[in-house]
């Protein structure tokens, strides 16, 4: 294994030229194994209940819907 230090902006061109030397059809494939693996990616879960969800309640007085204008 090789290891190469570079700045974040060298990396980010070295891989953009390595992806866009791939033929149109391996840069489909390419990208749909970035989508597969993407769901592999570890994220932090959220599972709230309800009640600590934020409710907006609007609430109106029905006289003033009643009325015509």
């Amino acid at each position: 294994m090789e290891l190469k230090f570079q700045s974040k902006e060298e990396s980010n061109r070295e891989q953009r030229e390595a992806f866009l030397r791939l033929a149109p059809k391996d840069r489909f494939y390419a990208f749909l194994d970035l989508c597969e693996n993407l769901k592999k990616f570890p994220v932090r879960s959220t599972n709230k209940s309800p009640s600590d969800s934020f409710i907006i309640e609007i609430k109106t007085h029905d006289k003033n819907l009643e009325r015509e204008h």
